[in-house]
């Protein structure tokens, strides 16, 4: 039984520079209190000025990934003022995950529901335990789920993620993955597994690059063709410039393996 001492997010690190965050409420199903908003925004902040992070995991304990918002705390002292607030922060949070120089891995079992689903959305990659269902539900209650609306439509095809945020739907996780919410799909005994080959891909690779292209890849998402290919040429070439490129691009004429640091 979890006590009010335990924390609402746990933080691990191994030696290659893969941090796991896991949600910690799951009597709640890791709904977003306020406290567990403020928690994951202080981790996150903290990791952007990390130079050895390469990968951050976001996780959860118990039978849920996350419910989305807490509705009982949402409701307790309703104010115009305080739901903007509200919203604001949460939509600060999904951005950091967004703005991370490294890549944001969601390992996703059970539920994901609203801002629960949105917080999947908002990771680089996915991968969920074939149990694992999604859905923006909260139109199931009156609340159009307008913020995870954002991140979903950048996700999956516009009438997919339409259907979704009218109905209330869920959909299973081979759903997800058709609609390109997930990446992987595995069995429940087998998500750590998956997860850790997927992490070992990514630190295999130099740092430096990931973080230009990552930063790239969103930036040009929102941008014009011509304005994105403009960006892209010039992420490139500064790419190029770095001491991992030069050395890759060298090791491939010489027939030799590069450095990933």
């Amino acid at each position: 039984m979890l006590t009010t001492d335990e924390p609402l997010l746990h933080r691990g690190r191994d030696a290659r520079g893969v941090v796991t965050l896991t949600l910690n409420r799951p009597q709640a199903f890791n709904a977003l209190s306020e406290a567990l908003l403020q928690a994951l925004q202080t981790e996150l902040d903290a990791l952007a000025q990390d130079e050895a992070l390469r990968v951050l995991v976001i996780a959860a304990t118990g039978k849920a990934f996350c419910a989305g918002h807490d509705l009982k705390e949402m409701r307790a002292a309703p104010s115009l003022a305080y739901y903007q607030g509200l919203f604001e922060r949460c939509s600060r949070l999904m951005l950091a995950i967004q703005r991370l120089p490294v890549p944001v891995i969601a390992r996703v079992q059970g539920i994901a529901t609203a801002a629960g689903c949105q917080l999947v959305a908002m990771c680089d990659l996915a991968v969920a335990s074939r149990d694992a269902r999604f859905a923006v539900s909260g139109v199931n209650f009156g609340l159009f789920c307008s913020t995870p609306s954002v991140a979903l439509a950048r996700n999956v095809p516009r009438k997919a993620a339409f259907e979704m945020l009218v109905t209330g739907d869920f959909i299973s996780a081979d759903e997800a993955l058709a609609k390109g919410l997930v990446n992987r799909v595995v069995g429940a005994d087998q998500l750590a597994a998956e997860i850790d080959a997927l992490a070992a891909q990514v630190v295999a690779k130099p740092r430096v690059a990931i973080a230009m292209g990552k930063a790239l890849f969103y930036r040009q998402l929102e941008a014009g063709i011509a304005a994105a290919y403009a960006d892209a040429g010039r992420t490139m070439a500064d790419n190029m410039m770095e001491a991992c490129a030069l050395d890759g691009v060298q090791a491939f004429v010489d027939g030799r393996k590069g450095k990933t640091t």
